[in-house]
């Protein structure tokens, strides 16, 4: 009599071998498996745990974390030769010069809009929830870390001296376009990158396709090997956000964002309610209904909350557009470098709400030329800030100071900035991809439509 096999044993293989494929296939998964990890190890390293001793915690959390260094680093090192290929073949590729006017027309309406629509999101978050109503400011500050207070100070001493010496309007609007090109470049002014990649796209479509071709082939090869690069990076990025996840969690510990609780429940609502916002525009507009967006554009989101930089993220930003999304490369190429670098809605919502905050803390009454002021200066700013990690806090002292609120108050929010400044960018991408998608949508030609060709002989 033969014996009965065991089913459970085959079972088990069969559905390990299924997960090792989708742990292949998805890289989001792998990213959320080492971000969960990550802060696991790095709750774990926490001087505050008792666990391991301070040196030793410092010391492992470096280790840790240089894989997660390294990969931004490589990512940074391709963003401005990318931003630069891309903008100016996604201007010179375009059908006809009527279409590319209404794209750029477009997304800066777009960009200004949802913007202003953010900071009012926080504004009307930290008027009716009133966060900084329950809080000791007093009591808080006083407790803050040393090396908080200090930052604090730094910053709001920065924020006294750019007001002093802050140049008039008319010499900042000439300063966005660069004297130098190259020192653009070198230094990785990624708004002036922009401005320089725009004119060069504009000036090819007034330039014979002949004379014009090498320079568009030499940008298409920079666009190829940056996104090789960036395809390369990307299958270290699992261990990557586990290292920059371990040093959040050792760094920031759990009692800090215990300890403001209530302030960061309102930044995130608000970044919830904004990120709303993009789903509902592009549903009603590009018929891409929200679980849809969300499941094509989450390994860009992911990314953004693993690095909290908009312009690392840019180049899957970039390839999520294109190959997700099925936008028009032009579109593309246009839409996604200009929004990692100019839009920041999740930026003017944050600045938004902590001012509340921070005004409420201090018992500073805010009227409505005090809010008008922090709308125009938290758009104004948030266009103008580098997709970096940390610009925030450096906005924010401005603001502060701009309204009469002591900048010494960032000691209070400092310690869950990092947090909060990795959901912001998860919805700053999250807007970029919805501008694209919208815009996209929006400027496609019909069917029927002649293409216009600007390089075709007359």
């Amino acid at each position: 009599m033969s014996k009965i096999a065991d089913p459970l044993p085959r079972s088990l293989l069969h559905q390990s071998g299924g997960l090792r494929k989708l742990l292949r296939e998805r890289l989001w998964l792998q990213v959320m498996i080492g971000m969960v990890l990550g802060i696991a190890v790095g709750t774990a390293l926490d001087p505050d745990s008792g666990l391991v001793l301070p040196q030793t915690s410092a010391v492992m959390v470096r280790w840790l974390a240089l894989p997660g260094d390294l990969f931004l680093a490589a990512i940074g090192m391709v963003v401005v030769p990318l931003v630069l290929a891309s903008v100016v073949r996604g201007i010179a590729a375009g059908d006809r010069q009527e279409s590319l006017g209404r794209i750029g027309t477009e997304t800066i309406v777009f960009f200004l809009g949802t913007t202003i629509a953010a900071c009012l999101i926080g504004f009307l978050i930290g008027w009716v929830i009133q966060p900084g109503a329950l809080i000791d400011g007093a009591h808080l500050l006083g407790a803050a870390d040393p090396s908080a207070r200090a930052v604090a100070s730094a910053a709001e001493e920065a924020a006294r001296q750019a007001g002093a010496a802050s140049p008039p309007m008319t010499e900042r609007i000439v300063a966005f376009l660069p004297a130098n090109p190259h020192r653009a470049l070198a230094e990785g002014d990624t708004l002036q990158v922009v401005i320089v990649a725009a004119i060069l796209g504009l000036a090819l479509l007034r330039v014979d396709r002949k004379t014009a071709a090498p320079l568009l082939d030499l940008m298409a090869g920079l666009q190829a090997v940056a996104m090789v690069v960036v395809q390369v990076a990307m299958r270290v990025a699992p261990i990557a956000v586990f290292g920059l996840m371990v040093r959040l969690a050792a760094d920031l510990g759990v009692q800090a964002v215990a300890g403001l609780a209530v302030y960061v429940g309102c930044v995130l609502l608000g970044l919830a309610l904004l990120l709303c916002l993009y789903l509902a525009l592009a549903w009603s507009m590009a018929g891409w209904g929200p679980l849809r967006f969300l499941k094509t554009a989450r390994e860009a989101m992911l990314l953004a909350f693993s690095t909290s930089s908009s312009a690392a993220v840019m180049p899957v930003s970039l390839r999520t557009a294109e190959t997700g999304f099925r936008i028009r490369n032009g579109v593309a190429r246009f839409v996604i470098p200009l929004g990692a670098t100019v839009n920041m809605g999740g930026t003017a919502l944050y600045q938004a709400v902590a001012t509340l905050f921070l005004a409420q803390i201090f018992g500073i009454e805010l009227g409505l030329g005090e809010l008008g002021m922090i709308l125009v200066m938290a758009v104004g700013a948030a266009i103008g800030s580098p997709g970096a990690p940390g610009v925030g806090i450096v906005i924010l002292a401005t603001i502060l100071e701009s309204v009469g609120i002591p900048a010494a108050g960032i000691a209070l929010v400092i310690g869950v900035d990092r947090l909060l400044d990795m959901c912001r960018t998860v919805a700053n991408v999250a807007g970029d991809l919805t501008a694209a998608l919208v815009i996209d949508a929006r400027t496609r030609p019909a069917p029927d439509a002649p293409v216009f060709d600007a390089h075709a002989p007359a």
